[in-house]
């Protein structure tokens, strides 16, 4: 590093670059979004474009360092004017070299990741490249300034990269505002450019006076440890980067610790309306929890306490209060919304994490449950795998036991007491028990007469969706079929899942595509043909617009199809979720990630009653219907719906 410098080269890079990307942490994704969410985005992008910039350079410091001894330079220079020449004529050379690999590599749909990496390379390299050479000209400007004015170094030391960063920042904003569309409502900048700005210069300059802290820190450690201590100031400096990273990392562990005890421990506290004495008051004999069943009240966490607390009744019930938390509590049994006789009582069964201490158990416990109700005697079994919390779809439950008058039973398996963005680790264990108590219930079932057998269908939202599909990961739709699974609907899959990846990816000999729809709302659904619609077993709901859908790592380095030339178009719906990805979003390494993680973060955040984003509510009871091929007239349907809606209202009122 140049001594006369506040910061070294590469930090002046890093911040050049991350100067210039502010502008692009404004344009349009997914969802509209709040200045904290704004400056969630612009902070995390630049900082990631800063991060590795600065390790870029530093590979090209090194390079020409390395090279600068066998290169025909003058040699009346120093060391130091050689490594700089050498390490300059590289940073010039990275700029075409880089580009044309990204020319080379292009871009495709559903590429390996070594082609994505290749590219991402190529590209970080000669924006490397190009920022330094634009550098190297403003530091030769300032050292011109500086002899011309006597200045005796000062205007030398200037961090000059942040100015031509914003310089670059400039242009790149006008050209950009130039090409809005009123499209772009999302937009949070085009109403005021000048305030987007500020922001983003606010970001650049707290990361320069973090880099130049950070320098002087270990510049001061490293000389005092070198004068104490064996070890030369360059090694005492590098130990100093160390020794504050392991503390960065120990002290994010423990906060991170913290956070999720606090987190569990809120999901098991009881609700007000759902208290310890609140068995058998809210519950039945033919559902977990009940002071008749197997499986433990307390241990149910405060999500299955809720879900077999809110099951469709048959018959009205009259010797309850009509109010909880002063809401009254709508009389919309099985009788009296579908205005016939129920066939049955349904049975919910819900293990939550802590009724056994292991998979295993939890799948037996569920098995000794579906046993002690006589759950093999309905016509239906609906396999449920939660959200992280142990949420289920209230909506999806009583549509299912409306529609089957009753003669249902529900299983579910609670693997995580965590909100689903945290129980990402915990997809293995879910996949693990969800496997073997389908594999159970497969054998059970089995040996059952054929005219006695339930059909065995499954259900899935956001993760419960992911870690449902996991049971079937490496087999395609022969996976469902193995395990006996006769119909199955997803709503808001994440990217993640790695069976949905099977089933959108390059065709395998595993998977038959007539068996799967993956639609955004119900009227693309119907518009398939008869014979189609007859055949698909396996239904994939998601919302064009839903981040959760949308997430995943692939986006630091990948286009997505979504964003590629054959995304799907614009499309208003009534009643629905829009189709179509707009026309203005650009797919942009590493911003489109965290773009796309508030866009998750803000797909899940509680609103009204609609189809939109990740909230699919208003479209379960029709896809519940025609996915699990049960029956209903037009009129009852539209009092089912109506019934849900007055559900959900209700129970916000109480549980919120």
């Amino acid at each position: 590093m140049d001594s006369t410098q506040v910061v070294g080269r590469g930090q002046q890079v890093g911040l050049l670059l991350a100067s210039a990307v502010v502008p692009t942490t404004f344009s349009r994704s997914l969802s509209e979004r709040s200045w904290i969410d704004q400056g969630l985005i612009t902070g995390l992008a630049t900082g990631s474009h800063f991060i590795l910039t600065v390790v870029t350079q530093d590979v090209i410091d090194s390079a020409g360092g390395a090279v600068s001894s066998v290169l025909p330079l003058p040699s009346s220079w120093s060391d130091e004017q050689r490594a700089r020449a050498a390490t300059l004529l590289l940073d010039v050379i990275a700029i075409p070299v880089g580009f044309g690999v990204v020319r080379l590599v292009g871009f495709r749909d559903q590429e390996p990741q070594v082609r994505a990496v290749a590219r991402q390379a190529g590209w970080r390299f000669a924006m490397t490249g190009l920022g330094a050479t634009l550098l190297a000209g403003g530091l030769t400007v300032t050292r011109i300034l500086d002899d011309a004015t006597g200045a005796n170094g000062r205007i030398a030391r200037l961090p000059i990269g942040i100015p031509i960063g914003v310089a670059t920042a400039l242009a790149v904003e006008y050209a950009r505002q130039q090409g809005t569309t009123e499209e772009d409502v999302a937009d949070v900048v085009r109403a005021n450019p000048l305030l987007g700005l500020a922001a983003g210069a606010g970001v650049v300059l707290a990361l320069g006076g973090a880099a130049v802290g950070e320098v002087t820190l270990a510049r001061k450690l490293g000389s005092a440890g070198s004068r104490i201590l064996p070890g030369s100031e360059a090694t005492w400096s590098r130990a100093t980067h160390l020794v504050a990273l392991g503390g960065l990392v120990a002290g994010t562990h423990q906060l991170w610790k913290h956070a999720m005890q606090g987190i569990e421990s809120g999901t098991s506290q009881y609700d007000e309306a759902l208290d310890e004495a609140a068995s058998g008051v809210w519950t039945t004999p033919l559902v977990s929890g009940d002071p008749a069943s197997l499986v433990d009240w307390g241990g149910m966490g405060r999500e299955g306490r809720r879900h077999v607390s809110t099951f469709a009744r048959p018959e009205p019930v009259t010797d309850r209060p009509e109010e909880l938390q002063g809401a009254k509590r709508p009389e919309l049994s099985i009788r009296t919304v579908m205005q016939e006789e129920p066939k049955a009582s349904p049975i919910v069964i819900f293990v939550g994490l802590d009724n056994a201490p292991t998979g295993t158990e939890r799948v037996n416990l569920a098995l000794a449950e579906m046993d002690r109700t006589d759950a093999w005697s309905r016509s239906l079994l609906m396999l449920i795998s939660p959200t992280g919390t142990g949420y289920v779809n209230y909506v999806a439950t009583a549509a299912a036991q409306y529609l089957t008058r009753g003669d249902i039973a529900t299983i579910t398996l609670q693997y995580s007491k965590r909100p689903s963005p945290l129980s990402l680790g915990k997809i293995g264990d879910a996949q693990s028990q969800n496997r073997l108590l389908w594999l159970k219930i497969l054998e059970r079932v089995r040996l059952m007469a054929p005219e006695d057998r339930p059909r065995v269908v499954v259900f899935g939202e956001s993760l419960g969706a992911h870690t449902s599909q996991a049971a079937f990961a490496g087999w395609g739709t022969l996976g469902p079929e193995a395990l006996g699974i006769d119909r199955a609907l997803w709503i808001g899959t994440p990217e993640s899942s790695h069976w949905r990846q099977e089933i959108v990816g390059p065709d395998r000999p595993d998977v038959d595509r007539s068996l799967i729809s993956i639609v955004n709302d119900y009227e693309q659904f119907c518009e398939l043909s008869p014979e189609a619609r007859a055949r698909v077993r396996y239904v994939l709901l998601s919302h064009d617009n839903d981040g959760v859908t949308k997430f995943g790592a692939g986006l630091l380095s990948q286009r997505p199809a979504w964003l590629g030339p054959n995304r799907p178009t614009v499309q208003e719906v009534p009643g629905r979720s829009p189709r179509g990805i707009p026309a203005s979003m650009r797919w942009r390494p590493i911003t489109t990630f965290f773009q796309s993680l508030v866009d998750m973060k803000n797909a899940q955040i509680p609103g009204a009653y609609r189809a939109w984003a990740h909230d699919y509510r208003p479209d379960l009871p029709e896809f519940i219907r025609d996915v699990y091929g049960l029956q209903c007239s037009d009129e009852q349907m539209d009092r089912i719906k109506d019934a849900c809606e007055q559900r959900e209202a209700f129970r916000e009122a109480v549980f919120s």
